[in-house]
Protein backbone atom coordinates (compact mmCIF):
# COMPACT_ATOMS: atom_id res chain seq x y z
CA UNK A 1 0.00 0.00 0.00
CA UNK A 2 1.26 3.63 -0.90
CA UNK A 3 0.51 6.09 1.49
CA UNK A 4 1.00 9.71 0.87
CA UNK A 5 3.30 12.25 2.66
CA UNK A 6 0.74 13.61 4.73
CA UNK A 7 0.05 9.73 6.24
CA UNK A 8 3.60 9.17 6.30
CA UNK A 9 4.25 12.78 8.82
CA UNK A 10 1.50 11.45 11.07
CA UNK A 11 2.68 7.72 11.30
CA UNK A 12 5.83 9.90 12.38
CA UNK A 13 4.36 12.00 14.89
CA UNK A 14 2.33 9.06 16.63
CA UNK A 15 5.94 7.19 16.76
CA UNK A 16 7.50 10.12 18.30
CA UNK A 17 4.48 9.72 21.17
CA UNK A 18 5.71 6.27 21.84
CA UNK A 19 2.92 4.69 20.17
CA UNK A 20 3.38 1.20 18.81
CA UNK A 21 2.57 0.10 15.03
CA UNK A 22 -0.88 -1.28 16.06
CA UNK A 23 -2.08 1.85 17.84
CA UNK A 24 -1.55 3.85 15.04
CA UNK A 25 -3.09 1.51 12.41
CA UNK A 26 -6.22 1.57 14.46
CA UNK A 27 -5.96 5.34 14.77
CA UNK A 28 -5.65 6.04 11.03
CA UNK A 29 -7.39 2.52 9.66
CA UNK A 30 -4.47 0.83 7.81
CA UNK A 31 -2.53 -1.55 7.68
CA UNK A 32 -0.27 -2.81 10.74
CA UNK A 33 2.33 -3.93 8.32
CA UNK A 34 2.14 -0.53 6.20
CA UNK A 35 2.90 1.22 9.41
CA UNK A 36 5.21 -1.02 10.64
CA UNK A 37 7.29 -0.48 7.45
CA UNK A 38 7.26 3.47 7.33
CA UNK A 39 8.27 3.31 11.27
CA UNK A 40 11.69 1.22 9.82
CA UNK A 41 12.09 3.55 7.17
CA UNK A 42 14.86 6.61 7.72
CA UNK A 43 15.40 7.91 3.93
CA UNK A 44 13.02 10.20 3.16
CA UNK A 45 14.75 11.99 0.47
CA UNK A 46 13.07 13.30 -2.39
CA UNK A 47 13.27 10.48 -5.50
CA UNK A 48 14.63 11.78 -8.64
CA UNK A 49 11.97 12.35 -11.35
CA UNK A 50 12.22 9.22 -13.82
CA UNK A 51 10.70 9.83 -17.32
CA UNK A 52 8.27 7.23 -18.43
CA UNK A 53 8.77 4.51 -20.12
CA UNK A 54 6.32 3.57 -22.75
CA UNK A 55 6.96 1.03 -25.06
CA UNK A 56 6.93 1.01 -28.89
CA UNK A 57 6.16 -1.25 -31.41
CA UNK A 58 9.58 0.49 -32.92
CA UNK A 59 11.23 -0.80 -29.84
CA UNK A 60 12.62 -4.40 -31.65
CA UNK A 61 14.24 -2.69 -33.90
CA UNK A 62 16.03 0.17 -32.65
CA UNK A 63 19.34 -1.44 -32.24
CA UNK A 64 19.45 -1.70 -35.70
CA UNK A 65 18.63 1.65 -36.45
CA UNK A 66 21.23 3.06 -33.83
CA UNK A 67 23.79 0.83 -35.56
CA UNK A 68 23.05 2.53 -38.58
CA UNK A 69 23.55 5.53 -37.57
CA UNK A 70 26.93 4.85 -35.72
CA UNK A 71 28.11 3.54 -38.78
CA UNK A 72 27.35 7.12 -40.48
CA UNK A 73 29.60 8.98 -38.26
CA UNK A 74 32.75 7.29 -40.36
CA UNK A 75 30.53 8.21 -44.29
CA UNK A 76 30.70 11.86 -45.95
CA UNK A 77 27.96 13.58 -44.65
CA UNK A 78 26.06 13.55 -48.10
CA UNK A 79 26.09 9.92 -47.87
CA UNK A 80 24.60 9.15 -44.71
CA UNK A 81 21.22 7.74 -43.82
CA UNK A 82 18.05 10.16 -43.91
CA UNK A 83 14.96 9.23 -41.94
CA UNK A 84 13.14 8.10 -45.43
CA UNK A 85 16.10 6.03 -46.37
CA UNK A 86 16.13 4.32 -42.63
CA UNK A 87 12.41 3.79 -43.04
CA UNK A 88 13.00 2.35 -46.47
CA UNK A 89 15.80 -0.46 -45.29
CA UNK A 90 13.87 -1.65 -42.35
CA UNK A 91 10.98 -2.08 -44.62
CA UNK A 92 12.89 -3.58 -47.22
CA UNK A 93 15.70 -5.53 -45.38
CA UNK A 94 13.84 -6.74 -41.78
CA UNK A 95 11.08 -8.95 -41.97
CA UNK A 96 7.54 -8.27 -40.21
CA UNK A 97 8.63 -4.95 -39.92
CA UNK A 98 5.02 -3.36 -39.15
CA UNK A 99 6.07 0.67 -37.94
CA UNK A 100 4.92 3.97 -39.21
CA UNK A 101 7.09 6.34 -40.86
CA UNK A 102 6.52 9.22 -38.84
CA UNK A 103 7.54 6.66 -35.81
CA UNK A 104 10.70 6.50 -37.72
CA UNK A 105 11.26 9.47 -38.10
CA UNK A 106 10.65 10.95 -34.66
CA UNK A 107 13.34 8.24 -32.79
CA UNK A 108 15.74 9.13 -36.02
CA UNK A 109 15.32 12.78 -34.56
CA UNK A 110 15.88 11.82 -31.40
CA UNK A 111 18.97 10.18 -31.96
CA UNK A 112 20.45 12.59 -33.66
CA UNK A 113 19.66 15.10 -31.24
CA UNK A 114 21.54 13.01 -28.38
CA UNK A 115 24.74 13.56 -30.72
CA UNK A 116 24.81 16.84 -30.98
CA UNK A 117 24.18 17.48 -27.48
CA UNK A 118 27.38 14.76 -26.92
CA UNK A 119 29.50 17.00 -29.57
CA UNK A 120 28.50 20.19 -27.67
CA UNK A 121 29.61 19.13 -24.50
CA UNK A 122 32.84 19.89 -23.08
CA UNK A 123 35.18 18.82 -20.29
CA UNK A 124 36.90 21.37 -18.31
CA UNK A 125 40.73 20.53 -18.37
CA UNK A 126 43.05 20.88 -15.78
CA UNK A 127 46.30 22.65 -16.68
CA UNK A 128 49.30 22.19 -14.58
CA UNK A 129 51.46 24.64 -13.68
CA UNK A 130 54.12 25.76 -16.47
CA UNK A 131 52.04 24.67 -19.49
CA UNK A 132 51.37 27.09 -22.33
CA UNK A 133 48.89 27.63 -24.76
CA UNK A 134 49.61 29.91 -28.16
CA UNK A 135 47.45 31.38 -30.80
CA UNK A 136 47.94 34.42 -33.57
CA UNK A 137 45.46 36.84 -33.72
CA UNK A 138 44.58 39.76 -36.26
CA UNK A 139 44.92 43.64 -35.36
CA UNK A 140 46.10 46.86 -37.10
CA UNK A 141 48.75 48.72 -36.35
CA UNK A 142 50.18 52.46 -38.15
CA UNK A 143 53.60 51.89 -38.19
CA UNK A 144 55.78 55.00 -38.74
CA UNK A 145 52.67 56.53 -40.00
CA UNK A 146 51.57 53.91 -41.96
CA UNK A 147 48.56 51.51 -40.88
CA UNK A 148 49.31 47.64 -41.47
CA UNK A 149 47.52 44.84 -40.92
CA UNK A 150 49.57 42.70 -38.55
CA UNK A 151 49.28 39.66 -36.98
CA UNK A 152 50.05 39.14 -32.71
CA UNK A 153 51.17 36.03 -31.63
CA UNK A 154 49.89 34.91 -28.04
CA UNK A 155 50.67 33.02 -25.65
CA UNK A 156 49.07 32.07 -22.24
CA UNK A 157 49.41 29.92 -19.19
CA UNK A 158 45.67 28.35 -18.08
CA UNK A 159 47.08 27.70 -14.40
CA UNK A 160 48.11 31.58 -13.74
CA UNK A 161 46.15 33.32 -16.71
CA UNK A 162 48.94 35.35 -17.19
CA UNK A 163 49.72 36.18 -21.16
CA UNK A 164 52.41 37.61 -23.16
CA UNK A 165 52.09 38.97 -26.84
CA UNK A 166 54.41 39.98 -30.00
CA UNK A 167 53.34 41.44 -33.07
CA UNK A 168 54.06 40.82 -36.45
CA UNK A 169 53.77 41.80 -40.11
CA UNK A 170 52.82 38.18 -41.24
CA UNK A 171 52.41 34.92 -40.03
CA UNK A 172 55.00 32.55 -40.99
CA UNK A 173 57.27 29.52 -39.36
CA UNK A 174 59.73 32.38 -38.78
CA UNK A 175 57.56 34.70 -36.88
CA UNK A 176 56.04 31.74 -34.47
CA UNK A 177 59.21 30.88 -33.93
CA UNK A 178 60.79 33.87 -33.04
CA UNK A 179 57.67 35.11 -30.90
CA UNK A 180 58.11 31.69 -28.62
CA UNK A 181 61.92 32.85 -28.11
CA UNK A 182 61.25 36.50 -27.62
CA UNK A 183 58.77 34.95 -24.66
CA UNK A 184 60.24 32.60 -23.74
CA UNK A 185 63.99 35.26 -22.99
CA UNK A 186 61.37 38.19 -21.60
CA UNK A 187 59.89 35.08 -18.66
CA UNK A 188 63.09 33.68 -18.24
CA UNK A 189 61.86 30.18 -18.74
CA UNK A 190 60.83 27.49 -21.66
CA UNK A 191 56.99 26.06 -21.13
CA UNK A 192 57.45 22.09 -20.79
CA UNK A 193 54.67 21.58 -22.72
CA UNK A 194 52.67 23.96 -25.57
CA UNK A 195 49.52 23.87 -27.03
CA UNK A 196 48.83 25.16 -30.50
CA UNK A 197 45.87 24.60 -33.24
CA UNK A 198 46.80 23.18 -36.76
CA UNK A 199 48.79 26.60 -37.40
CA UNK A 200 50.75 26.19 -41.17
CA UNK A 201 53.50 28.30 -39.06
CA UNK A 202 54.24 25.02 -37.20
CA UNK A 203 53.05 22.58 -38.98
CA UNK A 204 49.66 20.00 -39.42
CA UNK A 205 48.15 17.45 -37.86
CA UNK A 206 45.91 15.12 -40.05
CA UNK A 207 44.22 12.51 -37.84
CA UNK A 208 46.60 10.91 -36.23
CA UNK A 209 49.76 11.96 -38.00
CA UNK A 210 51.92 15.32 -37.25
CA UNK A 211 53.52 17.10 -39.65
CA UNK A 212 55.67 20.10 -38.16
CA UNK A 213 57.78 21.95 -40.80
CA UNK A 214 61.67 21.51 -40.30
CA UNK A 215 62.31 24.92 -38.80
CA UNK A 216 59.97 24.54 -35.93
CA UNK A 217 61.64 21.00 -35.58
CA UNK A 218 64.68 22.43 -35.16
CA UNK A 219 63.05 25.46 -32.47
CA UNK A 220 61.10 22.37 -30.99
CA UNK A 221 64.58 20.51 -30.10
CA UNK A 222 66.92 23.22 -29.50
CA UNK A 223 64.26 24.65 -26.68
CA UNK A 224 63.33 20.81 -25.58
CA UNK A 225 59.27 21.40 -24.70
CA UNK A 226 56.61 19.01 -26.28
CA UNK A 227 53.79 20.39 -28.38
CA UNK A 228 50.82 19.06 -28.83
CA UNK A 229 48.19 20.07 -31.44
CA UNK A 230 44.22 20.67 -30.65
CA UNK A 231 42.27 18.18 -32.60
CA UNK A 232 40.21 19.77 -35.66
CA UNK A 233 37.60 22.26 -35.26
CA UNK A 234 38.57 21.77 -31.43
CA UNK A 235 39.25 25.22 -30.14
CA UNK A 236 37.96 24.91 -27.05
CA UNK A 237 41.01 22.28 -26.05
CA UNK A 238 43.21 26.05 -25.70
CA UNK A 239 40.12 28.44 -24.68
CA UNK A 240 42.49 29.86 -22.37
CA UNK A 241 44.56 31.78 -24.82
CA UNK A 242 41.51 31.98 -27.32
CA UNK A 243 40.23 34.28 -24.99
CA UNK A 244 43.04 36.20 -24.06
CA UNK A 245 43.41 36.80 -27.96
CA UNK A 246 40.40 38.81 -27.70
CA UNK A 247 41.26 40.54 -24.65
CA UNK A 248 44.37 41.52 -25.77
CA UNK A 249 42.80 43.11 -29.35
CA UNK A 250 40.15 44.69 -26.94
CA UNK A 251 41.79 46.12 -24.26
CA UNK A 252 45.90 46.92 -25.84
CA UNK A 253 44.56 47.50 -29.95
CA UNK A 254 41.95 49.91 -28.74
CA UNK A 255 42.44 52.56 -29.62
CA UNK A 256 44.69 51.75 -32.85
CA UNK A 257 48.41 51.80 -31.63
CA UNK A 258 51.02 53.54 -33.12
CA UNK A 259 54.49 53.05 -33.00
CA UNK A 260 58.03 53.80 -35.34
CA UNK A 261 58.90 49.77 -36.08
CA UNK A 262 57.17 46.20 -34.67
CA UNK A 263 60.56 45.81 -32.93
CA UNK A 264 59.22 49.03 -30.57
CA UNK A 265 55.84 47.98 -30.46
CA UNK A 266 56.99 44.58 -29.12
CA UNK A 267 58.79 46.00 -26.72
CA UNK A 268 55.81 48.51 -25.55
CA UNK A 269 54.00 45.14 -25.67
CA UNK A 270 55.82 43.31 -23.05
CA UNK A 271 56.07 46.07 -20.41
CA UNK A 272 51.78 46.19 -21.48
CA UNK A 273 51.56 42.51 -20.68
CA UNK A 274 53.61 42.82 -17.26
CA UNK A 275 51.50 45.72 -15.98
CA UNK A 276 47.93 43.53 -16.75
CA UNK A 277 49.20 40.28 -15.73
CA UNK A 278 49.56 41.95 -12.05
CA UNK A 279 45.79 42.10 -11.68
CA UNK A 280 43.60 39.74 -9.88
CA UNK A 281 43.03 36.54 -11.13
CA UNK A 282 39.09 35.71 -12.22
CA UNK A 283 38.84 32.33 -10.00
CA UNK A 284 41.55 32.16 -8.04
CA UNK A 285 41.37 35.40 -6.28
CA UNK A 286 45.09 36.49 -6.11
CA UNK A 287 47.48 38.35 -8.60
CA UNK A 288 48.15 36.28 -11.31
CA UNK A 289 51.49 37.23 -11.16
CA UNK A 290 51.51 35.90 -8.24
CA UNK A 291 50.24 32.86 -9.70
CA UNK A 292 52.91 32.99 -12.45
CA UNK A 293 55.55 32.24 -9.70
CA UNK A 294 54.45 28.32 -10.22
CA UNK A 295 54.21 28.47 -13.53
CA UNK A 296 58.10 29.99 -13.64
CA UNK A 297 59.07 27.12 -10.99
CA UNK A 298 57.66 24.21 -13.20
CA UNK A 299 59.38 26.08 -16.69
CA UNK A 300 62.71 24.60 -18.88
CA UNK A 301 65.44 26.19 -18.21
CA UNK A 302 66.73 28.48 -21.37
CA UNK A 303 69.46 26.95 -23.86
CA UNK A 304 72.89 28.11 -23.62
CA UNK A 305 73.05 28.89 -27.14
CA UNK A 306 70.91 31.38 -28.50
CA UNK A 307 68.58 30.49 -31.60
CA UNK A 308 68.65 31.85 -35.10
CA UNK A 309 65.08 31.78 -36.09
CA UNK A 310 65.32 31.88 -39.84
CA UNK A 311 65.95 29.92 -42.68
CA UNK A 312 68.02 30.34 -45.97
CA UNK A 313 67.33 30.59 -49.62
CA UNK A 314 69.74 30.54 -52.98
CA UNK A 315 68.19 33.55 -55.31
CA UNK A 316 69.46 34.84 -58.38
CA UNK A 317 70.34 38.75 -58.72
CA UNK A 318 69.29 40.89 -61.59
CA UNK A 319 71.89 43.57 -63.43
CA UNK A 320 71.09 46.00 -60.48
CA UNK A 321 72.00 43.57 -57.67
CA UNK A 322 68.63 42.83 -56.74
CA UNK A 323 66.76 39.35 -56.02
CA UNK A 324 63.11 38.34 -55.43
CA UNK A 325 61.31 36.70 -52.47
CA UNK A 326 58.02 35.05 -52.42
CA UNK A 327 57.64 36.27 -56.37
CA UNK A 328 56.53 39.74 -55.65
CA UNK A 329 58.83 41.43 -52.70
CA UNK A 330 61.71 42.95 -54.37
CA UNK A 331 65.17 43.65 -52.34
CA UNK A 332 68.89 45.35 -53.14
CA UNK A 333 72.20 43.13 -52.51
CA UNK A 334 74.50 45.80 -54.09
CA UNK A 335 75.24 46.17 -57.69
CA UNK A 336 78.52 44.84 -57.02
CA UNK A 337 76.84 41.74 -56.59
CA UNK A 338 74.75 41.65 -60.29
CA UNK A 339 73.78 38.59 -61.86
CA UNK A 340 75.18 36.87 -59.19
CA UNK A 341 73.57 33.51 -57.05
CA UNK A 342 73.31 34.42 -53.31
CA UNK A 343 71.87 32.84 -50.38
CA UNK A 344 69.62 35.22 -48.39
CA UNK A 345 68.66 34.87 -44.55
CA UNK A 346 65.02 35.32 -43.70
CA UNK A 347 63.96 36.16 -40.50
CA UNK A 348 60.79 36.86 -39.11
CA UNK A 349 61.39 40.83 -39.49
CA UNK A 350 64.95 41.31 -41.82
CA UNK A 351 65.85 39.67 -45.20
CA UNK A 352 69.25 39.89 -45.25
CA UNK A 353 71.60 39.19 -48.39
CA UNK A 354 75.14 37.58 -47.50
CA UNK A 355 78.61 36.91 -48.98
CA UNK A 356 80.63 33.86 -49.38
CA UNK A 357 82.14 34.70 -46.04
CA UNK A 358 78.18 34.34 -44.74
CA UNK A 359 78.22 38.24 -43.66
CA UNK A 360 75.59 40.48 -44.33
CA UNK A 361 75.92 42.55 -47.47
CA UNK A 362 72.64 44.66 -46.91
CA UNK A 363 69.71 44.37 -44.30
CA UNK A 364 66.06 45.13 -45.36
CA UNK A 365 62.65 45.02 -43.17
CA UNK A 366 60.71 41.86 -44.48
CA UNK A 367 57.86 42.54 -46.89
CA UNK A 368 54.42 40.85 -46.17
CA UNK A 369 51.13 40.74 -48.31
CA UNK A 370 50.11 40.23 -51.67
CA UNK A 371 50.75 43.87 -53.21
CA UNK A 372 54.55 43.99 -54.85
CA UNK A 373 57.20 46.06 -53.17
CA UNK A 374 60.50 47.22 -54.02
CA UNK A 375 63.14 47.92 -51.15
CA UNK A 376 66.33 49.41 -51.18
CA UNK A 377 69.30 49.31 -48.78
CA UNK A 378 70.71 53.01 -49.11
CA UNK A 379 73.86 52.52 -47.28
CA UNK A 380 75.16 49.83 -50.01
CA UNK A 381 74.33 52.09 -52.43
CA UNK A 382 75.92 54.73 -51.08
CA UNK A 383 79.23 52.77 -51.04
CA UNK A 384 79.08 51.61 -54.26
CA UNK A 385 78.42 56.00 -55.20
CA UNK A 386 81.52 56.83 -53.42
CA UNK A 387 83.55 54.05 -55.58
CA UNK A 388 82.12 55.58 -58.68
CA UNK A 389 80.96 58.98 -58.26
CA UNK A 390 80.46 59.32 -61.69
CA UNK A 391 77.43 57.39 -61.78
CA UNK A 392 75.56 59.75 -59.72
CA UNK A 393 73.09 61.80 -62.13
CA UNK A 394 71.70 58.55 -63.04
CA UNK A 395 71.48 57.26 -59.57
CA UNK A 396 68.06 56.22 -57.78
CA UNK A 397 69.83 57.39 -54.65
CA UNK A 398 69.83 61.27 -56.40
CA UNK A 399 66.27 60.61 -57.36
CA UNK A 400 65.64 60.49 -53.50
CA UNK A 401 67.53 63.89 -52.39
CA UNK A 402 65.48 67.22 -51.99
CA UNK A 403 66.33 70.07 -54.61
CA UNK A 404 68.71 71.80 -52.32
CA UNK A 405 70.95 68.63 -51.54
CA UNK A 406 70.64 67.68 -55.12
CA UNK A 407 71.80 70.62 -56.82
CA UNK A 408 74.45 71.30 -54.19
CA UNK A 409 75.71 67.79 -55.23
CA UNK A 410 75.50 67.84 -58.86
CA UNK A 411 77.94 71.23 -58.86
CA UNK A 412 80.54 69.52 -56.44
CA UNK A 413 83.69 67.64 -58.33
CA UNK A 414 84.66 64.12 -57.55
CA UNK A 415 86.78 64.68 -54.81
CA UNK A 416 83.80 67.15 -53.00
CA UNK A 417 80.97 64.71 -54.28
CA UNK A 418 83.12 61.36 -52.30
CA UNK A 419 82.89 63.64 -49.50
CA UNK A 420 79.27 64.50 -49.65
CA UNK A 421 78.48 60.84 -50.05
CA UNK A 422 80.52 60.05 -47.14
CA UNK A 423 78.60 62.48 -45.08
CA UNK A 424 75.37 61.49 -46.08
CA UNK A 425 76.52 58.10 -45.29
CA UNK A 426 77.73 58.71 -41.59
CA UNK A 427 74.80 60.15 -40.61
CA UNK A 428 72.43 57.87 -42.76
CA UNK A 429 74.51 54.94 -40.48
CA UNK A 430 74.07 57.03 -37.00
CA UNK A 431 70.45 58.82 -37.81
CA UNK A 432 68.81 57.03 -41.11
CA UNK A 433 68.50 58.43 -44.41
CA UNK A 434 65.62 60.96 -44.34
CA UNK A 435 67.42 62.88 -40.94
CA UNK A 436 70.38 62.37 -42.81
CA UNK A 437 69.32 64.23 -46.31
CA UNK A 438 67.50 67.05 -44.32
CA UNK A 439 70.24 67.49 -41.81
CA UNK A 440 71.97 68.48 -45.23
CA UNK A 441 69.32 70.26 -46.48
CA UNK A 442 69.02 72.41 -43.61
CA UNK A 443 72.49 73.14 -43.36
CA UNK A 444 72.34 74.38 -46.75
CA UNK A 445 69.01 76.55 -46.40
CA UNK A 446 70.96 78.59 -43.43
CA UNK A 447 73.81 79.17 -45.85
CA UNK A 448 76.51 77.06 -43.97
CA UNK A 449 78.26 75.61 -46.60
CA UNK A 450 81.24 76.54 -44.68
CA UNK A 451 82.42 73.02 -42.59
CA UNK A 452 79.00 72.06 -43.59
CA UNK A 453 79.58 68.26 -42.46
CA UNK A 454 79.72 69.69 -38.88
CA UNK A 455 77.27 72.21 -39.27
CA UNK A 456 74.58 68.50 -40.68
CA UNK A 457 75.62 66.47 -37.74
CA UNK A 458 74.86 69.05 -35.56
CA UNK A 459 71.82 69.88 -37.04
CA UNK A 460 71.21 65.81 -37.95
CA UNK A 461 71.85 65.21 -33.91
CA UNK A 462 69.26 67.96 -32.77
CA UNK A 463 66.68 66.22 -35.03
CA UNK A 464 67.18 62.64 -34.17
CA UNK A 465 66.81 63.69 -30.16
CA UNK A 466 64.97 66.55 -30.13
CA UNK A 467 63.18 67.68 -33.36
CA UNK A 468 64.15 70.47 -35.42
CA UNK A 469 61.48 72.74 -34.26
CA UNK A 470 61.75 72.28 -30.61
CA UNK A 471 62.93 75.52 -28.67
CA UNK A 472 65.64 75.68 -26.64
CA UNK A 473 65.93 74.78 -23.04
CA UNK A 474 66.13 78.33 -21.28
CA UNK A 475 69.23 79.39 -19.53
CA UNK A 476 69.66 80.37 -15.91
CA UNK A 477 67.90 83.74 -14.69
CA UNK A 478 70.26 86.56 -15.26
CA UNK A 479 68.24 89.38 -14.15
CA UNK A 480 70.15 89.93 -10.80
CA UNK A 481 73.11 90.98 -13.07
CA UNK A 482 71.40 93.48 -15.51
CA UNK A 483 69.81 95.03 -11.98
CA UNK A 484 73.52 95.14 -11.04
CA UNK A 485 74.58 96.82 -14.03
CA UNK A 486 71.53 99.31 -13.71
CA UNK A 487 72.32 100.42 -10.26
CA UNK A 488 76.23 101.09 -11.08
CA UNK A 489 76.10 102.31 -14.30
CA UNK A 490 77.43 99.51 -15.97
CA UNK A 491 80.82 100.21 -14.16
CA UNK A 492 80.46 96.40 -13.05
CA UNK A 493 81.45 97.60 -9.19
CA UNK A 494 79.59 98.40 -6.09
CA UNK A 495 79.32 101.46 -4.26
CA UNK A 496 83.11 101.69 -2.30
Amino acid sequence: MTMSMEQIHRIKELQLQQKGPYQIAKELGVDPKTVRRYMQQEDFSPPPPTAEVRTSRLDAYKSTIDAWLREDKQNRHKQRHTAKRVFDRLTKEVPGFDCSYPTVVRYVRQVRARQELSKNGFLELHWHPGEAQADFGECDVILNGIRRACRFLVVSFPHSNAGFVQGFLGETAECLCQGLMDIFEHIQGVPPRLIIDNATAAGRRIGEIVRLTQLFKRFQAHFGFEVTFCNPDSGHEKGNVENKVGYIRRNYFVPVPSAASVLEWNTELLDLCDLDNAREHYKKERPMCELFQGDRQAMLRLPRHPFEACRYEHVKTNGYGKFVLDGRHNYSSSPMYANRELVVRIGAHFIEPLDEAGDAISRHQRAFGSERTDTVDWLTMLDQLITKPGAWKNSVVRSHMSYEVRDYMDEQDKSGLRQALRLIKDLSSQYGLDVAITSLQEALVRKRTEGIGVNAAVIAARIAHYGLDTPGEPGPDLSQYDTLLTTTGGAGYGPQ
